[in-house]
């Protein structure tokens, strides 16, 4: 008996279908303009783009132009690019323009769609954002989809690594901007760390289209962006630890595969200590005392890099140099570096050059990057595993767009063996089979290990094929754009193409491109461009009469979306194809996350040396495994957004306040109100509320007042005088404190003092801010200890937090306060720093991290918060007086809402 959701679902369709339909109106009026439009001239086309923006500009919105917008577009790329959208292709397009996420499979043209959206927007002179996964595909759809853009008069820009600020700022000012999430991202904290707006490269962000946008969104937002500066060299204890480390046997450890750790045993803990105290690094007898906590740090990072991270599937070594591969998609992450020690555990575990580890000098996640976009969308071949997430997180739809033909593909039962042996065998044979009849092969692997194992099987097999993998990416298009000829067989490493399309018989342009390069324009060289393209269409129809491409999975990854990528690239437009999984029983999925009892158990009834086993409990299982590791890295990005929504509430303030800063006229009511506040706080330590002069801390206020504030005064005689009290002490230091500034102003034209304030306040602030984060790292590292005393430990890290932050504000109210007191200036002081040192690429992924040059005596640019800011963050209940006396500055606004003073209103003696 069907269910009143199935039956709803078969009389009215799935919500997906009714928005789909509701979408036909749109459809028809961009394809009733179709012949209107084809009929303008280039240049009358080319007229639509400032008709468009002058419709804007009269009160219409981009929903209003929509159907002109993308019939114009549409002839646009006809004429440009000789392809014409689909109607598919324009509902991706509304999906994209809606700040939705458009899920369109492999091969239906999903960069095209992306024209749509960014033309329409771009019109509004606001700039969109196109980020793509890496910069091979950014610049080649710049050049390619811009032809279209430049056409209809847009301008476009591409960011890369390696180009100088003004390149970025002209890309940034282009009505269009391709690059990647890590570029864009970097640049966002980049500019807030620069001394002036002109320095800045970006602009306000508007709309950014993601593609990849699962590859971006979820599977990158594991690890936040980090820019980071070097610290002291340690290379010598990492290379200590390392031999400490080695020296264990398998026995002293205790493994978990699952959450990628492993800690020592009782015996290995004893074993380690009389190691460590051999060579001199144990502090006492105990390796866990206070003294040995870094010791101990290192150790667990080389446990981890000697254990856990596996050479060729987590990292290759390549020129001397440790290199993360990417676990999602395979390729070198070339300048990225694990964080907290671990890469300079693996440099050691190598024997490479040990790179000094860095600091967090600004950070931020792409979760709450790409949050600032007012408008965002994204399109992909596989969301819809992960549509709760990427509405939970980004508030954003994922709607299915149909194929423009049906698939064809067959998706048949994945095939089980006993054992890897077993498994190669039957993929060698079946590799060999398809070769034989002419079909190409598209072999998917989980690492370069693997993919060079099945290497290996196949050469000696005497089966011809190519690899991809990190270590030769950079043929991959190349080698992707021909892996679909006759008999072709392509291994690749979790990428399968990505970014470029799998063309049954081959790629004409690309063999074009490479046969006849050098060839000059004419008669021959039209001549032989026919012969290449009559080749690959007749190859075509012969690799479909032998059944299309086969896509073989040597494995189940992780993560379903992974192994839907990697079927995806057979089938496209209709093509005829083919998909099948071969595991085992030790694949790495099945043996940490797989049901053992149940799969044993299978294993064990009879089955035969080499002979495979298709049942459906099995399907089930390693269903189950997938979800489970994607429930489980859920969770890991979850947590980590909640810990960067607190520091992202402190970013916020402090970079809005910090742009103030650089953007006002003149910062002297900041600067007053820093040293004023410093004043009652230097006050209020050294002589508390309602205690006699005689109990005040004199000595300490004197060296306080000439220390911070640079006055020469006797304050031992102010305790003395009769009726004397902190309030009567405040307002003769503020007196005296503003009189010293004042003078100091007055010896200088305004505009250098002005120069002088701000360069000060951003000094501080970054230096203090820097420290700030660093403390929010130590924090949050052992923050996990307070569930323990059955605390929450967000909750707790929110307050801890917030303690520290209004601690960081109060430095730097004294700093600031410090520095104009006692600097002493003349009229051929040095300008104040105009520009920071270079950045350079190195990295993390427990971190996606930059590294920045040393600053010598110029401090790093950070953030500002006005002191009456963190004193509005206060939650202050409104009927207690007493925590008012405790969280309230005197010299804020009284909650009690009389627009006085504090001090002057229930602050008051």
């Amino acid at each position: 008996m069907l269910g009143l959701g199935k039956i709803a679902k078969t009389l009215f369709g799935s919500s997906n279908d009714r928005y789909l339909k509701s979408l036909r109106p749109i459809i028809k009026r961009i394809n009733d303009l179709e012949p209107q439009i084809s009929a303008l001239s280039d240049a009358e086309l080319q007229a639509q783009t400032p008709k468009l923006k002058a419709l804007l500009a009269e009160g219409k919105t981009t929903d209003d132009i929509l159907p002109e917008a993308f019939a114009t577009v549409r002839e646009a790329a006809k004429r440009t690019l000789g392809q014409r959208h689909y109607d598919v292709q324009l509902i991706g397009g509304i999906v994209l323009h809606r700040g939705e996420i458009a899920e369109m499979r492999t091969g239906e043209g999903k960069t095209l769609v992306a024209t749509l959206a960014v033309y329409l927007n771009a019109l509004t002179g606001r700039g969109v954002h196109v980020v793509t996964v890496n910069d091979y595909l950014a610049t080649r759809d710049s050049q390619w989809m811009g032809k279209v853009y430049r056409f209809l008069g847009l301008s476009v820009g591409v960011i890369v690594p390696n180009l100088d600020d003004q390149s970025r700022r002209d890309a940034y000012n282009c009505d269009i901007t391709y690059g990647t999430n890590n570029e864009f991202g970097f640049d966002y904290l980049r500019d807030n760390m620069k001394y002036s707006r002109e320095q800045m490269v970006q602009r306000p962000f508007y709309m950014a289209v993601v593609d990849e946008v699962d590859s971006v969104l979820i599977d990158e937002a594991r690890t936040p962006l980090i820019i980071s500066g070097p610290t002291d060299d340690k290379s010598a204890l990492y290379t200590q630890v390392n031999a400490v480390v080695k020296e264990l046997e398998r026995e002293d450890v205790e493994v978990d595969e699952k959450q990628k750790s492993v800690i020592l045993t009782e015996a290995g803990t004893e074993k380690v200590e009389r190691m460590l105290a051999a060579a001199g690094l144990l502090q006492g007898e105990n390796l866990y005392d206070f003294e040995n906590t870094q010791v101990v740090h290192h150790l667990n990072q080389a446990l981890r890099a000697i254990v856990i991270f596996r050479r060729d599937t987590d990292y290759i070594v390549r020129d001397g140099k440790v290199i993360i591969i990417d676990e999602f998609t395979g390729r070198m992450m070339d300048g990225r570096r694990w964080s907290e020690g671990l890469h300079q555990a693996v440099e050691a575990k190598e024997g490479v050059q040990i790179m000094p580890e860095n600091q967090t000098l600004a950070s931020i996640t792409f979760q709450n990057y790409f949050r600032m976009y007012p408008k965002l969308g994204g399109m992909t071949g596989t969301a819809s595993t992960e549509a709760a997430e990427f509405y939970d997180i980004y508030k954003l739809n994922v709607v299915e767009i149909p194929t423009n033909l049906p698939v064809q593909r067959k998706d048949v039962d994945d095939e089980f063996y006993k054992n890897s042996q077993d498994k190669f065998k039957a993929i060698v044979k079946a590799i060999r089979g398809a070769q034989e009849r002419g079909q190409p092969v598209l072999v998917g692997t989980v690492s370069i290990e693997k993919s060079e194992m099945l290497s290996d099987f196949l050469k000696q097999e005497g089966v011809e094929h190519v690899v991809l993998n990190a270590r030769y990416h950079e043929q991959e298009a190349a080698i992707v754009e021909q892996a679909g000829r006759i008999g072709a067989v392509t291994i690749a490493t979790n990428m399968a193409g990505r970014g470029t399309d799998i063309k049954l018989g081959g790629n004409d342009e690309a063999r074009i491109a490479r046969e006849l390069a050098g060839m000059p324009e004419g008669p021959e060289r039209e001549a032989a461009e026919a012969r290449i393209k009559a080749e690959v269409a007749a190859e075509c129809a012969q690799v479909k009469a032998n059944g299309g491409l086969f896509v073989l999975g040597t494995e189940r990854h992780e993560s379903r979306r992974i192994d839907n990528q990697l079927r995806g690239r057979s089938g496209r437009q209709g093509d005829p194809g083919l998909s099948r999984f071969y595991l085992s029983l030790d694949d790495d999925l099945l043996r940490i996350f797989g049901q053992q009892n149940m799969l044993s158990r299978l294993m064990n009834s009879g089955l035969e040396e080499g002979e495979a086993i298709i049942h459906p409990w099995i399907s089930k299982a390693i269903e189950t495994a997938q979800k489970k590791v994607e429930a489980r890295n859920y969770d890991i990005r979850k947590q980590l957004l909640q810990y960067d929504d607190v520091m992202n509430d402190q970013r916020k303030v402090v970079y809005e306040q910090r742009a103030d800063i650089m953007d006002s006229d003149t910062v002297g009511d900041v600067v007053v109100d820093m040293r004023h506040e410093t004043v009652n706080a230097i006050v209020a330590t050294r002589c508390p509320l309602g205690s006699y002069p005689e109990q005040w801390d004199v000595a300490g206020l004197q060296e306080d007042v000439t220390g911070t504030l640079g006055l020469s005064v006797d304050v031992a005689a102010w305790a003395k005088e009769e009726g004397i009290d902190p309030e009567i002490i405040v307002d003769r230091l503020i007196e005296q404190a503003d009189a010293l500034v004042a003078a100091k102003a007055a010896e200088l034209p305004a505009e250098t003092w002005i120069s002088i304030e701000k360069s000060f306040l951003l000094q501080a602030l970054d230096h203090h801010w820097k420290e700030h984060l660093a403390t929010l790292d130590s924090l949050r590292s052992v923050i996990h200890l307070r569930a323990y005393a059955q605390k929450t430990p967000i909750n707790e890290y929110k307050r801890e937090a917030f303690a520290l932050f209004e601690r960081m504000l109060a430095s730097v109210r004294e700093d600031v306060t410090r520095m104009l007191a006692n600097a002493q200036f003349s009229l051929a002081a040095d300008e104040p720093p105009a520009e920071l040192s270079s950045f350079v690429t190195t990295a993390d992924p427990v971190v996606n991290s930059l590294n920045f040059d040393a600053f010598g005596s110029t401090l790093p640019a950070g953030m500002l918060a006005a002191a009456q800011d963190a004193t509005a963050m206060i939650d202050i209940d409104p009927a207690d007086v007493e925590e008012w006396r405790q969280t309230v500055s005197r010299n804020a606004e009284c909650p009690c809402g009389s627009g006085k003073k504090f001090k002057h209103c229930h602050g008051a003696l």
